[in-house]
């Protein structure tokens, strides 16, 4: 690992601590795969207050699996794009029974194979159902693991292999948990608080922004 990126880590660990948080309410493997499918382009707290009712209505793979889906729509209708998440979650559901005797799959070709489930999902049902170290590379990940230079790509597949290739492998979980609560409060995607930012010495952006201030002052 390079001496700047291990700066990095050990300067999150000392900010976030090293305990893994899951920001999604569940207490089944399947409610996780479900509530991960609704936060696409939706808050984790939005969905929590979704999933709340949701998960008291429908109390099985099975309840889901068989839904009508007009009303699932209606049922997850705040969280956004509701008719492809309702259409999704049904055949997801299916599968998980119908493939999968009504538990959500380990690995990785699996789990991508579920109706609506990528990458992302599926990484965050590994790291937090079984505990298999995997790159979550959601909005905050991509956004400030360019910031920070620790990757140039902008395609989610390919920041996943640089930040494996980067962090040490008891991190990447903790990464994505660390840059989610850093997105949030102080590197945000607009008008982020760099007077703030305990890491503007690694910023790309910071530097640009200051190289290109140097250069008008002259």
């Amino acid at each position: 690992m390079k001496k700047r990126t291990k700066e990095i880590l050990d300067i999150l660990d000392e900010q976030y601590g090293t305990d893994f948080i899951c920001y999604l309410n569940y207490e089944t493997p399947w409610q996780l795969l479900i509530a991960t499918m609704l936060s696409a382009q939706c808050t984790d707290a939005r969905v929590n207050i979704v999933t709340s009712d949701l998960f008291q209505k429908y109390t099985s793979v099975d309840a889901f699996a068989d839904a009508d889906l007009k009303e699932l729509e209606q049922d997850i209708k705040p969280t956004g794009f509701y008719h492809n998440k309702a259409k999704n979650i049904i055949l997801c559901m299916k599968d998980v029974r119908d493939k999968f005797g009504g538990e959500v799959p380990r690995s990785l070709e699996d789990l991508i194979s579920l109706a609506g489930v990528g990458r992302k999902t599926a990484n965050v049902i590994r790291g937090n159902i079984y505990h298999d170290a995997s790159v979550v590379v959601d909005t905050h990940v991509k956004r400030i693991s360019n910031r920070l230079g620790l990757t140039k790509n902008s395609e989610p597949e390919k920041i996943e292999q640089d930040l494996m290739k980067e962090l040490p492998e008891n991190h990447w979980i903790l990464y994505n948990i660390q840059i989610i609560t850093f997105g949030r409060s102080i590197c945000t995607a607009r008008n982020p608080k760099c007077k703030e930012c305990f890491l503007k010495k690694y910023c790309r952006e910071q530097k640009t922004s200051e190289k290109t201030k140097n250069t008008k002052q002259k």
